[in-house]
């Protein structure tokens, strides 16, 4: 059991701390070089250039630069270079339309390592440059240029951008990937209050001409439609009569109730009209007479209402009531 323990003790020693001092030894004195993904690894001797690791892996680097490589750590430099796609983006950078509008120009591009020999020793800080290399690109080529274009030919902007900067970039190892204007937009505060009340004031003329038009509709299909019943009550007025007489032909062929009608029409009359009705017994020969005289009597007697407009007493209507 003890030997046991004791082969645990120095397996753990062995293998976390002695192991790592053999590797660390190993590494110092340049037998291997481990490359991650993404990185890249330049070997300086004496000022020249040993070798450039671009590929990931485990590399046996007397196999791979040569027996320099054993002194290479100790006398020499090794460079680890980032070769990962990087991104930046540059806010409101002012640039001047053709109209003297004052703009501000969002740009987002990338860039990444395509030399890494270049990218150290072609410029002290290739990253700066870029960036500034990128900001007069953009106010040399998009400066000058229409509002209209600024505000909608991005795409083609970025297209200028990018092959401005494409060309000068190489020379420290860069290259730019993607350029994107990604915002245009007035730098101008005053200006941007002017357009906001244009846009509010065409808006408003949009929506009162939107308006007026419909009621034009409106009147205009009133209007027609007032024309087009006037017209079909026309025709109905004008055909009535010729209905109505047809109706009264027909109704005369029959005397009896020729007869039966007007004397009902007659009575309808008299009944909307509220004149007075007297019922005179048949056979009297004095009483309508004496009727007359009485209404006479009272005309003459308050001739004033007569002047002024009241209605006179009129003749009382008689219907001889037959027997049987």
């Amino acid at each position: 059991m003890d030997e046991f323990f004791v082969g645990l003790v120095f397996s753990f020693f062995g293998c976390f701390i002695f192991l790592n001092i053999i590797l660390l030894i190993g590494r110092l004195f340049g037998l291997y070089a481990i490359v991650p993904e993404g990185r890249c690894h330049v070997y300086i001797l004496f000022g020249k250039q040993l070798g450039v690791l671009k590929e990931p892996g485990f590399y046996f680097l007397p196999y791979a630069l040569g027996v320099n490589a054993l002194i290479v750590n100790l006398l020499g430099t090794c460079h680890i270079v980032d070769m990962r796609i990087d991104q930046e983006y540059l806010r409101s950078q002012p640039v001047n339309s053709e109209e003297g509008a004052p703009m501000g120009i969002g740009i987002w591009y990338e860039m990444f390592v395509s030399n890494p020999v270049d990218y150290l020793f072609k410029n002290s800080d290739p990253r700066t440059s870029l960036g500034s290399n990128v900001r007069s690109a953009t106010v040399r080529c998009l400066g000058n240029m229409k509002l209209g274009d600024l505000l909608e030919d991005r795409h083609a902007m970025s297209l200028m951008v990018r092959k401005e900067v494409s060309s000068q970039s190489t020379e420290w190892g860069y290259k730019v990937g993607s350029v994107y204007i990604r915002k245009v937009h007035f730098r101008d505060t005053k200006m941007i209050n002017q357009i906001q009340e244009k846009v509010v004031n065409r808006l408003r003329q949009v929506t009162s001409a939107i308006k007026q038009d419909g009621a034009n509709q409106v009147s205009i299909i009133t209007s027609t439609a007032e024309n087009q019943a006037a017209a079909e009550f026309a025709k109905a007025a004008a055909v009535r009569p010729k209905i109505v007489g047809e109706a009264l032909q027909e109704i005369s062929r029959d005397p009896e109730i020729s007869d039966a009608l007007f004397e009902i029409l007659e009575a309808q009359k008299l009944t909307e009209s509220q004149a007075q009705i007297t019922m005179i017994p048949s056979r009297t020969l004095m009483l309508p007479e004496l009727l007359a005289g009485r209404q006479n009597a009272l005309a003459e007697a308050f001739p004033e209402s007569a002047q002024i407009g009241a209605p006179r007493p009129r003749k009382p209507a008689t219907i001889d009531k037959q027997k049987g």
